[in-house]
Formats: structure tokens, C-alpha cells, sequence
């Protein structure tokens, strides 16, 4: 990561997925992400190597969803800790339709209902005053609208994602992945297109949610670090 860091990067976002070894396991059969330990020390290597934001979080959905919560407040807990110097954010993505299975449903044994969700922000947010809690575009515009003042410091918009997405490129290289590897296809018709790896439900633009939030006495920052400022140190 250092060489990353060396060239300005200033920031890692790398969530778990789960914590649950066993549903990890069934998840990840091949591939670097196959090993959990690895994952789960993907943190500590960032702060190692330089960075100075570090971003996790669990994808809520694939285990029952207080073990996950009790498991990334710990994780964060840790962190805090061992790499004190960090800045920290927080994100409880929940599952949504993905490349794979657009007919996904929620597991009602597994899926962190809209209460929890709120309430799991709030327990956050009185645990670590200090870090940064992300609500992204995976959550519909009038929930995202309602929790903005509830101790969310983070939110994107206008997100896609494809391959490819922001630059119209993600038809340049067209195949499937199955398994963690690459297959190519086997007839083309010249009209495909990348597909998203998962829905979003928020599609508004980014200036109507920094205008939504303007609503609600939010001031939307869209950069508050730059590298120059360490000159000033």
C-alpha cells in the first residue's frame, strides 16, 4: 500500500462482507479473497503502508445481523486501538438485487430491518463520537433523507456501478467472472454492456442530495483534506 500512499492516495475503503467464518467460507472458494484472516487484517496493512482514512463495514444480509454488528463494533474497536492515527468510517451496506441474482429477496432470519438499521447508526454514533458513518445510494432517497441528521457524516450520489460507469468504458472489455476468474463470452452482438454489480435505490443527482441536505441546515462538503495542507503543518 505504501507505493499507493506515495502517489496520493490518502484513503482505503475495504469491508469485510461478513464476519461469519463458516458464511464467508461458502462465499469466497477461490481467489485472494478466499482467505478470511487476510481480509480481516486488510485494515491494519492500509495504516501500515500510509493510509490516513480507513473505511469498513459488513454487508448486512449474509448472516444473521447483530452477529455482524457486535463483530464490526469490535473490529472498529480494535482498530482504534492499534492504529490510533487513523481516521475511521463505518458502513452497514444492506443487500440488494446483484449481478447474478436480480430476483434477490432478503432472508427475514438474516436481514437488518429499516429499525434496526436506524437504531444500529444511532449505537454507533453514541460508541465512537469520532467516526464516519456512511450512508450510501444502496438506501432508498426518503430513508437516506430522514436519518441525514441522526449522526451520518457520509453520503454518495449519483453512483454507478458498473464497470465503467462514470467514463462509458465498461464496454470495452466485455466477459463474465465465475468464480473469481475470468471467462470470456462466447458470442458477442455488439450491443452489450457492462451490468451493475448490484442496484441502487437512490439515483437522484448529487446536487439534489446536497440540496436536500442544504434543506435540512447540512452543509455538504465535497473535500475537506488536501495534501498541500500538510505544508502548513
Amino acid at each position: 500500500y505504501s507505493e499507493i500512499v506515495g502517489h496520493g492516495a490518502e484513503g482505503l475503503v475495504v469491508y469485510q462482507e461478513t464476519y461469519h467464518r463458516e458464511t464467508y467460507q461458502t462465499l469466497h472458494t477461490a481467489g485472494p479473497k478466499k482467505n478470511f484472516n487476510w481480509r480481516l487484517d486488510c485494515p491494519e496493512r492500509a495504516y501500515a503502508g500510509g493510509f490516513r482514512r480507513i473505511g469498513i463495514g459488513a454487508l448486512f444480509g449474509l448472516a444473521n445481523w447483530k452477529f455482524e454488528a457486535l463483530a464490526l463494533c469490535a473490529h472498529l474497536e480494535y482498530l482504534y486501538k492499534h492504529c490510533w492515527k487513523a481516521q475511521f468510517t463505518v458502513a452497514f451496506p444492506r443487500m440488494r438485487p446483484y449481478a447474478g441474482n436480480y430476483e434477490y429477496e432478503p432472508d427475514p432470519e438474516l436481514y437488518l430491518p429499516d429499525k434496526a438499521f436506524v437504531r444500529l447508526i444511532a449505537v454507533f454514533r453514541l460508541l465512537f463520537p469520532q467516526v464516519g458513518i456512511v450512508v450510501s445510494t444502496r438506501e432508498p432517497a426518503a430513508l437516506r433523507d430522514a436519518i441525514a441528521t441522526l449522526g451520518v457524516t457520509h453520503m454518495s450520489a449519483g453512483a454507478r456501478t458498473e464497470p465503467g460507469g462514470y467514463t462509458g468504458a465498461g464496454s470495452d472489455d466485455l466477459h463474465l467472472t465465475v468464480k473469481g476468474r475470468r471467462v470470456e463470452l462466447t458470442e458477442k452482438s455488439g450491443c452489450e454492456k457492462a451490468t451493475e454489480q448490484f442496484q441502487i435505490t437512490d439515483h437522484r443527482r448529487a446536487a439534489e442530495v446536497a440540496e436536500m441536505l442544504r434543506g435540512q441546515n447540512l452543509d455538504p462538503v465535497w473535500k475537506d483534506w488536501d495534501e498541500s495542507l500538510l505544508a502548513l503543518a
